[in-house]
């Protein structure tokens, strides 16, 4: 089983794709917001995906750098089955909000022939707070993280032998997600900048974490293995250096600081 970070930023980055990733097993994907633009497709095809196999996407919320590659990722599958090329079905998961917003702009945006396909062979999936579905043989249980800036769910999948993997959405940890969190053997969480930058990237202000906030927490979850994303870009090529020599002083377990298009086995 492997996760693929097709992107690692934040809303505003250039040097690097917004956050978005892949979880791969036994040949079948689950792919997890779509970053801001076209460029997604790019980031599939240069991470070795062939775009038709995301048949499974899991949307957090409707922020521009997670829904808009989606509207993308809608247009080409809506586009290859008119024309044939594309075989079976796809799902699309996530709140109401977000599904009401693509199904709008979809209809707005596309021609009347692609958009037929929708809740057709492109199912829009509604997912609540607390419900558990089976997605690419394993149980995802998805909840509300109680985001006060745009209603956002996370999720947390089941690895098999009592290990889950818990995705926190691009905010800090709140105690609500307390028992999806608390001794995952995967623990998936923002850090928009280092501690030792809060006063650069402001990122309270933005209702983000640093890397110290998220290893801290991490540490008090007892969590194993520790992915920070959703980052500034300014100093990429030392990014994974730093962010470690920070991470390491408040969390004891693995620490993974990941670049665009690097694959980690889970």
């Amino acid at each position: 089983m492997k996760l693929t970070m097709l992107g690692t930023g934040n809303a505003l980055v250039t040097e690097c794709y917004n956050t978005c990733f892949v979880i791969e097993d036994n040949g079948l994907y689950f792919m997890v917001d779509g970053g801001g633009g076209s460029r997604i497709l790019h980031q599939l095809k240069h991470a070795g995906f062939d775009w038709m196999d995301m048949r499974h996407i899991f949307v957090t919320h409707k922020h521009v750098d997670h829904l808009l590659g989606i509207v993308w990722m809608v247009r080409m599958i809506c586009q290859f089955m008119n024309h044939g090329e594309y075989k079976g079905e796809a799902f699309i998961y996530s709140h109401k909000e977000v599904l009401d917003l693509i199904r709008d702009m979809a209809g707005k945006l596309l021609l009347q022939k692609e958009t037929r396909f929708i809740d057709d062979r492109l199912h829009l999936v509604e997912v609540h707070d607390g419900e558990t579905m089976n997605v690419i043989g394993h149980d995802i249980t998805f909840f509300d993280i109680q985001s006060t800036k745009a209603k956002q769910y996370g999720f947390c999948l089941d690895l098999g032998n009592g290990k889950k993997l818990t995705c926190c959405g691009d905010e800090p940890y709140d105690a609500c997600e307390e028992k999806y969190a608390r001794n995952s053997e995967w623990l998936l969480h923002e850090a928009f900048c280092l501690y030792s930058e809060r006063d650069i990237f402001d990122p309270y202000e933005k209702h983000h974490s640093t890397v110290k906030d998220a290893c801290e927490q991490a540490e008090k979850l007892n969590v194993r293995n520790l992915l920070l994303y959703h980052t500034e870009d300014k100093n990429l090529d030392n990014r994974k250096r730093l962010y470690g020599e920070e991470g390491s002083q408040y969390y004891r377990g693995n620490l993974f600081i990941p670049d665009d298009l690097e694959s980690i086995e889970l």
